[in-house]
């Protein structure tokens, strides 16, 4: 597995109006983006919500996906959701990684709006090709982190830009998207 991590971030995130709010779990979301991320062979996938009725719904859909019966019905969507973790903030996933990996962690702040942008995806898949860091690819869902999560973040990657103006991937694209450029074939 390669030392990359995803963190789906549902708080604190904007709204349309760049208000601060807590977004609610998209049930596909944890599928396909567990589904995206075995498919590239990352080590985990952490879906931070803190909200006590969001983590037990999280949980609901891993356990039956993991030890229910949507195990035994669909073994490789099993295989695929065991990569992912439901924990309340971005310190836990720090403190997982941590007791995990063991070395240095960097995190990647991800958006749709410009950041200036202090990472490239060939620079990134060259630093994880090296092994020495594990990285955190973190992903927002509403209108995007705050800027204060980006801005702690060790790096900030590039957006995704097609030929168009248009610039409003679903987050379960923007994986995609993002893995294949950082981790699929060349």
């Amino acid at each position: 597995m390669v030392p990359v991590y995803i963190a789906l971030i549902h708080h604190p995130i904007y709204n349309k109006n760049r208000q601060v709010v807590r977004t609610c779990l998209t049930p596909m979301d944890l599928h396909d983006i567990a589904r995206v991320g075995r498919t590239y062979g990352i080590r985990g996938f952490f879906c931070v919500n803190a909200l006590a009725s969001q983590m037990e719904l999280a949980q609901t859909i891993v356990d039956h996906w993991t030890s229910g019966w949507g195990a035994r019905y669909n073994p490789n969507r099993k295989e695929a959701i065991t990569l992912t973790r439901i924990v309340p903030d971005l310190p836990s996933v720090r403190r997982e990684i941590a007791r995990e990996w063991g070395r240095p962690l960097r995190t990647v702040a991800t958006s749709a709006r410009v950041l200036n942008p202090d990472l490239d995806y060939p620079e990134l898949r060259s630093r994880i090709e090296r092994g020495d860091e594990a990285f955190l690819l973190m992903f927002g869902t509403g209108w995007g982190m705050v800027e204060e999560t980006v801005k702690e973040a060790d790096y900030r990657l590039q957006p995704i830009r097609g030929p168009g103006e248009y610039n409003h991937l679903s987050v379960r694209s923007a994986v995609s998207i993002i893995l294949d450029r950082i981790l699929g074939e060349r």
